[in-house]
């Protein structure tokens, strides 16, 4: 169960990731089902609506065509008997001249009549309006397609019976003859008072005022009430039965519509049967503009779910991270009690052995001191690091930068943790350089510390093999100060985050080894305080190396970075001499130098 629960802690971000994001992708699905729904119903209503409205033109264009028929054709068959008798002239004449539509070319009559011998003739008289009388044109195209399509009626009228069989107050009916296309004809019968058929009136469309007014005043009324959104993207065109276009309500139309790869047309169904009107969109298919919306809306909605999971990802990780420095910092309280703890239990111990005089042997009461001394260090460095890293959380850390010789702090810091070295067995080479380092603008205080903390590290982190080197040397415009173990290493995946503050190697090799976190955060801070870098190299089971590197040289400002790259390796250059010496503490310190001895 506590297994359980540990992997369920360390696994948190996830588990409630996929806790959010496994309805979030589902609801993701139900929209991507949705809009392929959407995809494929959009065209067909959006067609459905363009053929609605071609049909809608086309039955306009019919009503006023008959309305405009009904107007002239509607001639009463007692004026009709008056034009019989008087064809040239007659009081029809103004009838015509009120009544004849903008729609019709020409107006004319016909009816029949019977000759000697029984020979029946049929006469059609045209109405010409600027002579205000009818005339005949016999042999004219126009005079034989008015006979053609007037010939049904005047047959029933030679009969003088009611071939129709209408019912009383039922509307005349009208007949269309487009044998001709260039006179395209509408008739309708004249019936007397018994419904018998006595003549026909007709006119001869004129289909200039259709491209010119009647339909244009149609699309311009009609267009935005059938789309509103859209209407300026859609194009309407007429074309005739040749295929050539005589009326479009945008210019784009003047290229061909199919080329579009989409096309609705709806013929005319009274007049001009022979002529269609096209519709088409100027953003091309309904298909190609439903997947653009669809592919746009599909986008939209993944990244808005992207979004959403890395937000949601990200307050995750951030209150992860925030767990993790909370049981960061509780462990930290822990294992500082513990460092605090140890010291204090040792010097009490010491303390109490001197205080009952319990020690006569006077090397032992040195030693005790010396005990006490070196725990009481040991115990200052723990504060200092606690009260260093308050002062550097705070912004209230400052420096006191002075001209110093680096290898003389780290002599005296070696010096100074001789004691708890020698105790440990550890043995410390120190490299010097063949040549005298210039001196440096640092805080010794802090570098002191910084390198301190760097040389308690290498004792914790040891195993069998208890050997330090200690190297200090000018690289570049860097005085480059090393500290090498034959530790347990660092895996290469904790070597960024080891300078975090509070951040401890998770291996399983070092959990018992006690330590605030805080070390190697110092470490960092006070180096690229003082315009320089840390660096480690480490292989796991073969130590590791850590360097600080500081610039070299009086600096004009306090804290201003030395100019030149940061070298990240090399050795001491020139010839070394090793000797051996043994301190007075039993502690056994190679140093390394081209003159004299340094006794550490």
């Amino acid at each position: 169960m506590a297994g359980i629960k540990r992997l369920l802690k360390r696994h948190m971000v996830w588990i409630v990731l996929v806790a959010v994001a496994a309805p979030l992708l589902l609801t993701l699905y139900l929209q991507y089902e949705s809009l392929t729904e959407l995809r494929r119903t959009t065209p067909v209503a959006n067609k459905a609506m363009m053929r609605k409205y071609l049909a809608t033109l086309a039955g306009q264009v019919e009503d006023a065509y008959r309305a405009g028929a009904e107007q002239t054709l509607s001639i009463p068959p007692g004026m009709f008997d008056r034009i019989r008798i008087h064809t040239r002239y007659s009081d029809a004449a103004p009838y015509f001249e009120r009544a004849c539509s903008s729609l019709a070319k020409r107006a004319f009559v016909g009816y029949t009549g019977e000759i000697e011998k029984g020979k029946d003739y049929s006469i059609v008289l045209f109405y010409d309006p600027e002579a205000m009388r009818f005339t005949r044109e016999p042999g004219s195209p126009q005079w034989r397609a008015a006979h053609e399509a007037s010939s049904q009626w005047l047959y029933y009228a030679s009969l003088e019976v009611d071939m129709l069989n209408l019912p009383p107050g039922s509307a005349i009916p009208m007949t269309v003859s487009e044998a001709d296309p260039e006179n395209r004809i509408i008739t309708r019968p004249i019936l007397d008072a018994q419904y018998r058929v006595i003549g026909v009136s007709g006119m001869i469309v004129d289909p200039s005022p259709l491209k010119d007014q009647l339909l244009p005043q149609i699309v311009e009324e009609s267009l935005p009430k059938f789309f509103p959104e859209d209407s300026r993207e859609v194009v309407i065109t007429l074309k005739d039965g040749q295929g050539n276009m005589v009326y479009t309500n945008r210019v784009y139309a003047n290229r061909d519509s199919s080329a579009q790869g989409y096309e609705l047309y709806e013929p005319l169904q009274f007049i001009f049967k022979d002529w269609r009107l096209d519709i088409q969109m100027t953003y091309g298919p309904e298909e190609h503009r439903a997947t653009i919306g669809f592919i746009k809306d599909l986008s939209l909605m993944i990244m808005m779910a992207l979004l959403v999971i890395a937000g949601i990802f990200m307050a995750l990780r951030t209150a992860s991270r925030e767990m993790k420095l909370s049981q960061m910092k509780a462990d930290f309280v822990s294992n500082v009690s513990h460092e605090l703890r140890t010291p204090l239990a040792s010097i009490r111990v010491f303390g109490e052995f001197l205080r009952l005089d319990r020690v006569k042997e006077h090397h032992k009461v040195r030693e005790y001191g010396q005990h006490i001394e070196d725990e009481s260090r040991r115990l200052t460095q723990l504060i200092n690091n606690i009260l260093d890293f308050s002062r550097m959380e705070s912004g209230y850390k400052t420096y006191s930068f002075t001209e110093a010789d680096v290898l003389e702090i780290v002599t005296e810091t070696i010096k100074a943790h001789e004691m708890r070295l020698s105790e440990s067995g550890f043995k410390v080479l120190v490299e010097r350089p063949p040549f005298p380092l210039p001196l440096a603008s640092v805080d010794p205080d802090a570098i002191a510390r910084a390198f301190a903390n760097l040389l308690d590290n290498a004792v914790k982190y040891s195993t069998s093999v208890k050997e330090i080197t200690v190297s200090v040397a000018k690289k570049d415009e860097f005085i480059a100060i090393s500290v090498t173990d034959r530790g347990i290493g660092i895996p290469r995946e904790e070597r960024e985050k080891i300078f975090e503050k509070f951040y401890r190697v998770g291996t399983g090799l070092v959990h018992n080894v006690k330590g605030s976190g805080l070390g190697l955060s110092l470490v960092k801070h006070i180096v690229e305080a003082h315009g320089g870098i840390v660096t480690v190299s480490s292989k796991p089971g073969a130590g590791s190396t850590f360097t600080m590197y500081l610039p070299a040289g009086v600096r004009a400002s306090t804290g201003e970075a030395a100019n030149g790259d940061l070298p990240l390796g090399g050795d001491a250059q020139g010839k070394r001499q090793k000797t051996e010496e043994k301190s007075g503490s039993g502690l056994d310190v190679e140093i390394e130098s081209v003159k004299g001895r340094v006794r550490v």
